[in-house]
């Protein structure tokens, strides 16, 4: 499985097992180096932070997150956070959450890795893989569950809507959809794993509809998601096949 996400130029692609993360440019996808981040076990997302400077890979196995620093040095700090950490965002505030698949909350840390609020997930709310905060403050949230659900969270915990069938189209039912993407209009992006598709999610018609994605072989057990909107751009990270990170250009939502 491939974790990916992108600053700048950069592309960064973190695999599930090891401790190097690859380094693309992404203008001419040639490797521009590695970065080794010790201690590292088992990587279960990646996300990048541009006011910061910084890449956060989290550890399901040792319950961590490891912070890495871009401006040069590939400082690495690390610290302790809640059971099962799965999907990372950067948020509003330019800090970390952390969705913590085994504890079924989120967190929210500085760049430095003090605590700044927990979230606990309330009545139906079950095995969350992925939030990122909305321009609104509230949170949409990925359940790693089949048939899945995609749901908006207050601040509080508590849903406030849920996306899991589409009414106006036959996309059918999602099945364990795990890492999400958002647009500028707060529209959601789903990597709807065990049906091999992206769906997208208009928040304001609450239309649900697969992604016509032009990929040889079609896209297998998508795992990663990235969204690069000033490119129009969209990096999936297979969890299937040839495990393969695709890059799908002219992407319009």
């Amino acid at each position: 499985m491939h974790a990916v996400t992108s600053l700048d130029d950069d592309v960064f692609v973190a695999h599930v097992n090891g401790q190097q993360v690859e380094v693309y440019n992404a203008v001419t996808f040639t490797l521009q180096r590695h970065i080794t981040v010790h201690g590292l076990s088992l990587c279960t997302g990646v996300t990048a932070c541009a006011r910061n400077k910084c890449l956060y890979l989290s550890d399901w196995i040792n319950n961590s997150v490891h912070r890495v620093e871009l401006s040069g040095s590939n400082a690495v700090k690390k610290w302790s956070v809640a059971r099962g950490p799965r999907g990372l965002s950067v948020n509003i505030a330019h800090n970390l959450v952390v969705t913590c698949y085994g504890a079924n909350k989120l967190q929210e840390y500085t760049t430095h890795g003090s605590l700044v609020r927990e979230i606990c997930l309330q009545a139906g709310m079950t095995q969350p893989w992925h939030a990122i905060q909305l321009s609104t403050g509230d949170y949409v949230v990925s359940q790693h569950t089949s048939p899945g659900v995609v749901s908006v969270v207050g601040v509080g915990g508590q849903v406030i809507h849920s996306y899991a069938q589409s009414l106006t189209s036959d996309v059918g039912q999602m099945k364990y959809p795990t890492n999400l993407a958002v647009t500028k209009n707060d529209d959601i992006l789903v990597a709807d794993r065990d049906n091999n598709r992206i769906l997208s999610i208009n928040r304001s018609t609450d239309c649900v509809q697969a992604l016509a994605l032009s990929v040889d072989g079609g896209i297998q057990g998508p795992r990663g998601l990235c969204l690069d909107e000033s490119r129009g751009r969209l990096y999936v990270g297979e969890n299937g096949g040839q495990y393969r990170v695709l890059v799908v250009d002219g992407v319009r939502l």
